[in-house]
Parts: structure tokens; C-alpha cells; sequence
């Protein structure tokens, strides 16, 4: 029949194919072809724009004729959320929220809409009841009479609730549950994911109203459904953190509108997210007791900088084969520091396991924690404490030398702020800056035996 023509999608790129391939043409990957049905000629997605709203046709201009200005951004009461957006949400945008499940996203976008008092606010659940988005409303403790519930799945019933409150802000929780009846396929497909993803596209560019939705991830730590989902919305943002653990940390991924180095921590608490204004905090052990294999290093998040702890442990290798195991650091990059450590210092640690973890559950990729990486597992190797006063920041080079880091201002002063006395840093990283007015002892190092000394003398 004429209606019920099917076509093959790649689940990871949402490549089309008119039969099945064992690799997908688009993005070479095995295994990821679908057989869906397509959309009939005659069934047609009714658009999300409302009627009264007229179609202009645009025109080309010269580059110089544009005219800039800055975007009015709608800034949300977190703090760390306006950061990652990179200075509020911009009207018009469409912002997909990703986490694991349970890691607190409906919680992070319950509590900052019922926090908006300014403009109307539609909710759209296709997971939960309204009786459980009441409760956890709730818990948070933030009534707001300008926000609408609403369980639904069909796009196009959709498009009536919100033709219906005229909102200001829309949210989708979540967009896999989202099913259009114009394509005959289950929601969560690919094609659907694509369709109902493009109509809350068009809508929100139509009106300047702007939608988040709320995305599954897969087992892999990515966004689900197929690739083409994040590049169409304007942002993506992650949710991220060990549902064990109190911390949750917001990343942003893609951002046309801002940074993507930026990151937001937040604490989950019995009432809900609450910021952490200082990271440095959580990062830092508060064990006044000194032990052998912890340094700190002073890393940068986008524009933060914030003091980290490092810790290590080496021990013989009781089963003839050393290991080497990292959380929180790339494990290529700690094996080449241990080759810098044998080769160019002389430390043997060919035979001995070697464990190490960055604190707080975070992933730095801050080439400046280097020298930080190499202290504490010397520090655990010769079991030799380093005091808890001092910090670092240096990148380490194949020939053991410390090489500058940026923003070295700004990381020396978080550290004076801290509480810190003593930062090693690299050999002419000071270069036009001022440090009479620091309250901090300033030690530079131009190799990775002069670090040692300073610490282990």
C-alpha cells in the first residue's frame, strides 16, 4: 500500500536509506540501521506556529547593512545555569538537558521555573503525572500560579495547549516520549525524535518563545536518539554526577549563544539543587591531617578557576602486572607522565601499580594539572607527605620541562584566596604582571626536579 512505505535510518547520525546496509553511509558506523515506516503524502504534521501569527518573507542584505546588537537574554534564577547558558536563556532558542536517569534534571528545571514570576510558563510531561510534578513542587517549596501542568504525548495536541495558554517559556519532559501521528512509528524513533524536534524548532524561532526539552542519554554518556537531535536545537546541555554522590555538575556541550568550557556544581539537597558558589570547596579534602600521595592543583573551567585535589597511591605489583588505573584524567596522559617520571627524573615505577583520582568526581582536562599529577604520585611513591598549604599549576613536557599555563593570574589569586601560601608555578609564566599586592610565596620552576626539591628538600 501507498501508505505504509518503510525506509532504513541510522539510529546514531539519522541518516535516510531506502534498504538495509550493515554500516551506515553517512557516519561509518555497524549496526545502527532501522527499518521505519515513512510519512504518507497525505498526512501532513500541523506546524506549532499559531495561525494568527503571519509569514514574513525575508530578503538578502549586504553584511554591512546588519545591524548587531546584544541578544535580550531572560536570565534564570540560578546563578550557575545562567553561566552555562552563557548569560541566560536567549528568547527564540531551543535547549536540550541531558543526564542519566534520577541525576535531577526535572528537579533543576522544576525549581528555576517556579522561581519565574514575570511570564507564563507551560510544562509538558510525557513521563510523569501532574500529581507527581505537584509533589516534587512541593518538596522544592516555590508556588507559582504562572505555571501550567500538562501530561501529554501527542504533538499535535500540543500544539493546541499552547495555542490555548499562549506561554512564555515551554518546557518538554521529555522528548523521547513526543509522537506525532502523521509518521507511523513509535515515539523514540528516529524519525520522530527529528519531527516533533523540528516542529518545537520552528515554533520557537516563529514566536521568540523560548523551549527546553529534557533528553535521555544512552549507556555510552551520549544524548539519545539519533545525532541529528543536537544539531538542531541551539544548545546542549549536560547533567552529570554519580547518583551516590550529593554533587552534580552542568556542562555545556554545544552553545550558540555561549562558551562551552563553562561549568555549573550544584548540591543535591532534601528541598532540591542548591548552587555551589565555590567549588574549590568541595574539591578540597577538609582532613587537617597530612597524608602522602594528595597535592592540589589549581585547574580552569571556562573562565573559573578553582583548586583541586589530586590523589594517588603506588604499591608493588602483587600480580606480576602492574596496573594503571585513573578516574577523572585522561589515562594516556598519566602514562605519559609516568615515562617523563622513569626517563627523565629516574623514579623506576615500570613494576609498581599505579592508581589515581581526581576528588570530587570531576574530569580535567586541564593540561595544567600536570605537575600536580607527577607530585602525588611521587609523593605516594616515596611516601613522603606534601603540606597542605601549597599548590600548583604547571604542564609537564616530554623533556620533564614545566611548561606556562594561561590565566596563571587568576589561578594565583584563588589560591591566595583559599587560604594557600605557597604556589609553584612555571619560569616566566609572570610575564607584565603585577605581584606586589599578592599576600602568596610565588616559586618558579623551570624543570620538574626543581618542583621536587622545593617540595621534598
Amino acid at each position: 500500500m501507498k501508505g505504509n512505505k518503510t525506509a532504513w535510518f541510522c539510529t546514531s547520525c539519522g541518516a535516510e536509506s531506502s534498504k538495509w546496509q550493515g554500516k551506515c553511509p553517512a557516519c561509518g558506523e555497524w549496526n545502527t540501521m532501522v527499518e521505519e515506516r515513512i510519512v504518507s503524502d497525505d498526512k501532513k504534521s500541523r506546524s506549532l506556529t499559531p495561525v494568527k501569527l503571519k509569514q514574513t518573507r525575508t530578503r538578502p542584505q549586504l553584511i554591512h547593512e546588519i545591524e548587531t546588537s546584544d541578544e535580550a537574554r531572560i536570565k534564570m534564577p540560578s546563578g550557575e545555569l545562567n553561566r552555562v547558558l552563557g548569560g541566560g536563556l536567549v528568547p527564540g532558542s531551543l535547549v536540550l538537558i541531558g543526564g542519566e536517569p534520577g541525576i535531577g534534571k526535572s528537579t533543576l528545571v522544576l525549581q528555576n521555573i517556579l522561581s519565574i514570576r514575570s511570564r507564563k510558563i507551560l510544562y509538558i510531561s510525557g513521563e510523569e503525572s501532574a500529581k507527581q510534578l505537584k509533589m516534587r513542587a512541593d518538596r522544592i517549596g516555590r508556588p507559582n500560579d504562572n505555571v501550567y501542568i500538562v501530561c501529554e504525548t501527542s504533538l499535535e495536541n500540543i500544539k493546541d495547549h499552547i495555542e490555548d495558554v499562549d506561554p512564555g517559556l515551554v518546557v518538554v519532559d521529555s522528548i523521547q516520549t513526543i509522537a506525532s501521528d502523521a509518521i507511523e512509528s513509535v515515539a523514540g524513533s528516529v524519525s520522530q525524535v527529528r519531527e516533533c524536534a523540528a516542529q518545537l524548532l520552528k515554533y520557537a524561532k516563529e514566536t521568540s518563545v523560548p523551549v527546553l526539552l529534557i533528553g535521555h542519554i544512552t549507556k555510552e554518556g551520549s544524548i539519545a536518539g539519533p545525532k541529528v537531535l543536537e544539531h538542531i536545537v541551539d544548545a546542549v546541555l549536560q547533567f552529570e554526577g554519580d547518583r551516590q554522590n550529593i554533587y552534580r555538575i552542568l556542562r555545556s556541550i554545544k552553545n550558540r549563544f555561549g562558551s562551552t568550557a563553562e561549568l555549573g556544581v550544584y548540591e543535591m539537597c532534601q528541598r532540591g539543587l542548591r548552587e555551589v558558589s565555590n567549588p574549590s570547596e568541595m574539591f578540597l579534602s577538609q582532613n587537617d591531617e597530612e597524608l602522602s600521595g594528595i597535592s592540589i592543583g589549581v585547574t580552569m573551567e571556562g573562565v573559573r578557576a578553582f583548586l583541586i585535589e589530586v590523589q594517588a597511591l603506588v604499591s608493588t605489583a602483587a600480580y606480576g602486572t602492574p596496573q594503571r588505573s585513573v578516574t577523572g584524567f585522561d589515562s594516556k596522559r598519566m602514562n605519559m607522565l609516568l615515562a617523563v617520571l622513569e626517563k627523565r627524573v629516574g623514579f623506576k615505577l615500570a613494576a609498581k601499580d599505579v592508581f589515581l583520582n581526581i576528588a570530587g568526581g570531576l574530569k580535567v582536562n586541564d593540561p595544567s594539572l600536570d605537575l600536580a599529577v607527577i607530585c602525588a604520585i611521587l609523593s605516594s611513591n616515596v611516601d613522603i607527605t606534601i603540606p597542605n598549604r601549597i599548590c600548583m599549576a604547571g604542564e609537564v613536557g616530554l623533556s620533564g620541562e614545566v611548561r606556562p599555563v594561561s590565566r596563571i593570574e587568576q589561578r594565583i589569586r584563588e589560591a591566595e584566596k583559599l587560604g594557600m601560601e605557597t604556589i609553584i608555578i612555571p619560569r616566566n609564566n609572570l610575564k607584565g604582571i603585577d605581584t606586589s599586592g599578592l599576600g602568596i610565596k610565588i616559586v618558579e620552576v623551570a624543570k620538574v626536579e626543581e618542583a621536587f626539591r622545593t617540595l621534598f628538600a
